[in-house]
């Protein structure tokens, strides 16, 4: 997902996304975050072996498909086909073994998963070296959130992925802390305290901090607080020519003066997400609220413990973003194509988004799953029994349509793990931090 550093940094989210959304289904919630290690792993349902063809589908991480038995239903019926998935753990080793098979025309599996950080890559630069599935028999671009069926569009109408999961974000908060600091604790009271505005959720911290218990902070990070914030914004870093605009993007310098402003308010924990030391502080509640993608709460789960059960809830953020996603793709080299649409369209069919939901925690981009019980009445007994189907599918809904560019998650990366480390937790001003970014953003972009 990004440079160098960045991509270790963004693979590491992606694993975890992977392992605590799978456990967000077990339960409804368990969480477990394990980095695993990079080797690849062939796997196929225990339906399959007597199937005259043989689809093959290459992926990142645990997607979940034959955890939650979608493999061997398909194969149950259609006794023919045989499936057989091979993974590799990280992003940033599977997508340039991607990128070098589609170059050379061999190696492709008959479907290849593509994430979100790169699928602007791949649809503006390698687009005619994959089926168009725009028009697949099962495939209903109206069943889709329109943004993420956005997402894998070139400009002249070809669809290239098909979306699996999504990650719309709300704000986790905890009850027990906001309640000591004078604050409501009614999901729907808390929501209104900073409904539109991300400003509002700095004033509501500034509140929190002044009664705020003991060594406790209001929000994990500014980066958090900068990467919900930005989001929530149709134009970040390029715009729809292609050209990179970060440093002169309305959006990206709101965002940035809310996450700066949250720092400089002492209103953060000064913790870098996904490292020992985040763990550490959900366990101690050292933090009031985090911004949380539905994968994010068998994080939480995991990492605060039995001690916290009910003490955590989610609220409507400011104004909804995504953090995350995938689509499934069809490379035009494939051995079978023909039945590697008909298996991506039945995979990302509502019935199996909505399945998958329920057993392995991944929230769909299909908003007609949002209608099937599985996500409309799904609940989660650990935080506090919120309404999270209705809860993220009305947060989906509302995700604006994002230009996005090919190094989108290289310039994000950037922003939050060099310019607002420093800022957060090494003192630098604001004006300091930004300069170190886009020196860094630059460098990585050899301009």
């Amino acid at each position: 997902m990004r440079t160098s550093s960045g991509r270790a940094a963004g693979s590491r989210r992606r694993t975890v996304a992977l392992m605590a959304a799978a456990a967000l289904g077990a339960g409804l919630l368990t969480g477990c975050a394990d980095d695993g290690d990079d080797r690849a792993g062939t796997s196929s349902g225990a339906g399959g072996g007597s199937g005259r063809t043989t689809v093959t589908i290459g992926v990142f991480g645990v997607f979940g498909y034959q955890q939650a038995g979608l493999y061997d239903r398909y194969m149950r019926l259609h006794p023919d086909v045989r499936i057989e998935e091979t993974s590799i753990e990280r992003n940033e080793n599977y997508y340039p073994q991607l990128l070098t098979h589609l170059g050379s025309g061999s190696g492709l599996a008959d479907i290849q998963a593509v994430e979100v950080a790169n699928i602007n890559e791949v649809t503006t630069t390698q687009a005619d070296k994959f089926i168009d599935l725009s028009k697949a028999k099962g495939v209903e671009k109206n069943s889709f959130i329109p943004w993420k069926w956005a997402q894998s569009t070139t400009k002249d109408g070809r669809t290239i992925g098909l979306g699996t999961d999504i990650g719309p974000m709300a704000i986790c908060y905890r009850k027990d802390l906001f309640r000591r600091a004078g604050l409501p604790t009614d999901r729907k009271e808390v929501a209104r305290l900073w409904a539109g505005d991300w400003q509002k959720y700095l004033d509501t911290g500034k509140r929190y901090m002044k009664r705020a218990p003991g060594g406790t902070a209001f929000v994990d990070s500014a980066a958090g607080v900068y990467n919900a914030a930005v989001s929530s914004s149709a134009q970040r870093y390029y715009d729809t020519d292609g050209t990179p605009v970060y440093q002169d993007s309305p959006a990206v310098r709101e965002a940035w003066r809310i996450a700066t402003a949250a720092a400089k308010g002492k209103l953060t924990a000064r913790l870098q997400q996904f490292q020992k030391t985040w763990d550490q502080a959900y366990a101690n509640g050292r933090f009031a609220t985090v911004s949380c993608p539905p994968w994010m709460l068998g994080y939480i789960k995991e990492k605060a413990g039995a001690k916290a059960e009910d003490q955590w809830d989610v609220a409507a953020a400011p104004r909804p973003g995504n953090w995350g996603g995938s689509f499934l793709t069809v490379p035009r080299a494939g051995r079978h194509t023909d039945e590697a649409v008909k298996l991506a369209a039945w995979l990302t069919a509502p019935e199996q988004q909505a399945t998958l939901f329920e057993k392995q925690g991944s929230f769909p981009s299909s908003r007609a799953a949002y209608e099937l019980p599985q996500v409309a009445d799904a609940r989660h007994p650990y935080f506090g029994d919120a309404p999270i189907g209705t809860l993220f599918s009305k947060a989906a809904e509302g995700v604006p349509t994002q230009v996005l560019g090919p190094k989108d998650s290289l310039i994000h990366q950037n922003i939050t793990d060099v310019g607002l480390l420093q800022v957060d937790q090494q003192g630098k001003s604001p004006d300091e931090g930004w300069k170190a970014a886009v020196r860094s953003i630059d460098n990585a972009l050899d301009r």
